[in-house]
């Protein structure tokens, strides 16, 4: 069918009988209060449950046609809901162009005398003769019974100077449920959740002043619009019950049905075990199979896709890659299915850590399956498991109990590993903030300090278990010293030199215990190094609203360490991000491809706090208002005159990789509110991004550009026909690729972190996890994706609105 053709039934033709669905009452109903007398002993102040029904009238030019129907009495406030389907005796082809169906809802809880809610009237057709189908939404008239007359003093439909944003949402939704808008699953989940915020929104601000009755008119395969039998010039057969032209609709769409369930559980029965372990899918089978194996972990199993993996669940046992899927096709709630899902699992080809990840997540709830989890990470190394260590913490929150098989691995692994204890106790001891989960992680604190109080020395040199967890706690009391020493500098009035000189003098005096620890401490940033003091001439603060400390600690073994340290700043999404930068550099290494990226160190030591490594280095904006360039910094520090644009080959190389990396990196995590004074360099020509208040697509500023990536980085690459910014785009197509090998560990990992209190993932987990999941562009191969990426690279270079952007924010940061 065109776009232009309009296909419909005339209701003249359409002999079956008038059906419709009353579904709920919705607002808030005021019930009336019992009266005190000597045969009830209620007293007057309590409210009676109130029990309604709803009377429906068919109106044919303002005259009863048939005699009214009543549902059922209704009784379960304050949410009241028949969901009852209401066939009328009137057939479609007995209508007019004035027919009208009349509701009153009565309440018969007040005794012998029925109490009226109110009533609302609903013409059949609109004003282009065209029958009405979907929800309808009617407005109750208070205290009136609906009126039946033509036109009538009691309209259902809301005024159109009082509709609002709900309105005209619930017409779309109309539509949506008809099928005249297209669904698309993501972003359906997405728009509705939306709507409910709004409805949520609405309905707080303006009250519960109006009772509204939802109907629901059964829809056809086409349109019908109304015709007067024996007005028909092409007379065409009329359309009964018994034609198989016309969709009917179907009232229980959307109910589980009776006889598939029983064929499904059929299907599923311990006996039918013995077939199923010999069936070998067919070409087409296997090839919906693989499919299915390749969805994200984000994707929702359809019914026919899950009973496809079940089905040929023995032959699958050997392709690891398929047990979450199939784990994700069990009904947990059935005993017999539950068993055999256990059963098989247990047989099953060993799963990668990856993976494991996937059955952390809130989606299953299954001890054994978190168990079985548990029990593959064991097979990860210190290295790989501190990767994860942020988000393995954030799981907690999903299991059953408090002291659960992932709380006693992750505290068994710590106690062989200090660095891994500092950052265990750290991760916890933040979220103890939590109130919903604050007795959860205080258990897995109390279990971590138990056990490494038992611990004998020789497992961590010379120290025993006293000794290690004092060594841990004497970071927070360091870290309660540096709060107030922020506190004592911000208090002090005058410029930013006044205030570096009171932390000098606060070191050097009232507060010299921090010149020269008693005995070492563990950094909270590296605890496999020992600090012994701060050093107060090599200390200073930065020039910020709150006034970040830049601190030079004495190392132990004689060097020494540099750490900022923030007070007033919640720090853990920046703490998530370099957590992500660390991860994606140990990827892109694992294949052999090293960006020169600069994952400093960052750690969040309470809610709005927490410290920061200290990389030697620039701001963009500082290097272009002292050298104009950044390839004239460069020479500066590698000048070769025989090399390219004068400077050594080695450090021209190690710009544009680190320019890649993070161009990849940050298109790929959404990081928002990019400018040059967030964006670094170092002396050898690393680039590197801080401050990541925005991410998930989240940005402040209007028309961001797809990935960051300024005209000036592109001028110190020689230009955009340069060779040099060719290999720069095939280093960011390459990386890309490389990273998208990975998405479902990265995928697994951002929903893992659905429960935390980071402010861009907290706001709308599964929309972030979605936006994420849609920069990885899993639709395409690794060729398209090349095509694909390198159009990204080439339309940001092309914005020129975020150059003006970048000019305005430049002003801004000069009269600050």
């Amino acid at each position: 069918m065109s776009g232009n053709e309009f296909r419909f039934f005339l209701s003249c033709d359409i002999n079956l009988p008038l059906t419709f669905r009353i579904e709920r009452l919705e607002g808030a109903l005021s019930r009336p209060k019992s009266t005190t007398s000597d045969v009830d002993p209620t007293p007057a102040t309590e409210e009676r449950r109130a029990e309604l029904y709803v009377e429906c009238a068919l109106y044919i030019d303002g005259a009863p046609f048939g005699l009214p129907t009543r549902t059922r009495l209704e009784s379960s406030g304050p949410s009241y809901c028949w969901n009852e389907l209401i066939t009328l005796s009137t057939k479609y082809n007995d209508l007019t162009g004035h027919s009208q169906l009349a509701f009153t809802v009565w309440d018969v809880s007040c005794g012998k005398d029925e109490g009226l809610i109110g009533g609302a009237t609903i013409l059949l057709f609109n004003n282009k003769k065209q029958l009405k189908t979907g929800k309808q939404k009617l407005r109750l008239w208070p205290g009136k019974v609906a009126d039946g007359s033509f036109p009538t003093s009691t309209p259902g439909k809301v005024p159109r100077n009082e509709r609002g944003e709900l309105e005209r949402l619930e017409k779309l939704v109309n539509k949506y449920e008809r099928g005249q808008i297209q669904c698309v699953d993501w972003l359906d989940r997405l728009a509705f959740k939306a709507m409910e915020r709004i409805k949520e929104r609405e309905s707080s601000k303006n009250g519960s002043l109006h009772l509204y009755l939802v109907v629901d008119f059964c829809s056809f395969e086409h349109r019908v619009v109304f015709q007067e039998s024996g007005a028909n010039f092409l007379l065409p057969s009329p359309i009964a019950s018994t034609n198989e032209i016309v969709t009917v609709w179907d009232p229980e769409l959307g109910k589980i049905n009776p006889s598939e369930h029983k064929q499904l559980k059929l299907a599923r029965s311990l006996t039918r075990g013995i077939i199923d372990r010999d069936l070998k899918p067919s070409s087409n089978e296997r090839k919906s199979i693989q499919r299915i194996l390749k969805y994200p972990p984000t994707r929702t199993l359809s019914g026919d896709e899950r009973q496809l993996l079940w089905k040929f669940r023995f032959s699958l046992m050997s392709e690891k890659r398929a047990l979450t899927k199939f784990l994700k096709c069990v009904e947990w709630s059935d005993v017999q299915e539950a068993k055999q899902a256990l059963e098989l699992m247990g047989r099953w080809e060993m799963i990668d850590v990856c993976d494991a990840l996937e059955l952390l997540s809130p989606v299953f709830e299954s001890e054994e399956v978190r168990a079985y989890a548990v029990s593959v990470l064991e097979r990860a190394d210190d290295e790989e498991l501190q990767c994860y260590l942020l988000q393995l913490v954030q799981a907690l929150r999903f299991e059953r109990s408090d002291k659960s098989c992932l709380s006693h691995f992750l505290v068994q692994r710590a106690l062989r590993n200090i660095e891994l204890a500092s950052f265990l106790r750290w991760y916890v001891a933040v979220e103890l903030h939590d109130p919903a989960y604050a007795k959860r992680f205080y258990c897995t604190y109390e279990l971590l300090e138990e056990n490494m109080m038992k611990l004998s020395a020789g497992m961590h040199g010379d120290e025993d278990g006293f000794k290690l967890w004092q060594s841990l706690v004497r970071q927070t009391e360091l870290t309660a010293q540096l709060c107030s020493i922020t506190r004592d500098v911000r208090n002090v009035r005058g410029n930013t030199q006044k205030k570096i000189e009171k932390l000098r003098q606060l070191l050097s005096g009232l507060l010299s215990e921090l010149t020269y620890f008693e005995e070492p401490i563990r950094s909270p940033l590296a605890p496999g190094v020992l600090i012994n003091g701060i050093v107060p001439s090599e200390s200073s603060i930065f020039k910020s609203a709150l006034h970040p400390l830049r601190l030079t600690f004495r190392a132990a073994n004689g060097g020494s360490c540099k750490v900022i340290f923030k007070k007033g700043d919640d720090i853990r999404q920046d703490q998530l991000v370099v957590q992500m930068v660390s991860l994606m550099d140990r990827l892109l290494k694992n294949e052999n491809l090293d960006l020169h990226l600069t994952p400093y160190k960052v750690l969040a030591t309470g809610q709005d706090e927490g410290m920061m490594e200290f990389i030697p280095s620039r701001t963009l904006a500082l290097i272009l208002s002292e050298h104009r360039s950044i390839t004239s910094y460069l020479q500066k520090f590698h000048p070769d005159e025989h090399g390219p644009f004068g400077i050594t080959a080695t450090c021209l190389e190690t710009f544009i990789k680190s320019c890649a990396g993070y161009s990849v990196i940050t298109y790929i995590l959404g990081i928002g509110d990019r400018h040059l004074d967030n964006l670094l360099l170092r002396d050898d020509g690393s680039l590197f991004h801080v401050d990541f208040g925005f991410i998930l697509g989240r940005d402040p500023k209007p028309f961001p550009p797809p990935m960051k990536l300024c005209k000036e980085m592109v001028e110190a690459m020689g230009g955009a026909e340069s060779q040099y910014y060719t290999r720069f785009k095939s280093y960011c197509c390459e990386a890309y690729n490389i990273i998208r090998k990975s998405s479902n560990l990265i995928l697994n990992l951002f929903h893992l972190m659905a429960g935390s209190n980071i402010p861009d993932i907290a706001s709308d987990p599964e929309k972030g996890i979605l936006k994420l999941q849609e920069k990885f562009r899993l639709d395409l191969d690794d060729e398209a994706c090349i095509h694909f990426f390198q159009d990204l690279i080439n339309e940001s270079v092309s914005a020129l609105f975020p150059q003006m952007v970048e000019t305005i924010h430049r002003w801004a940061q000069y009269w600050r």
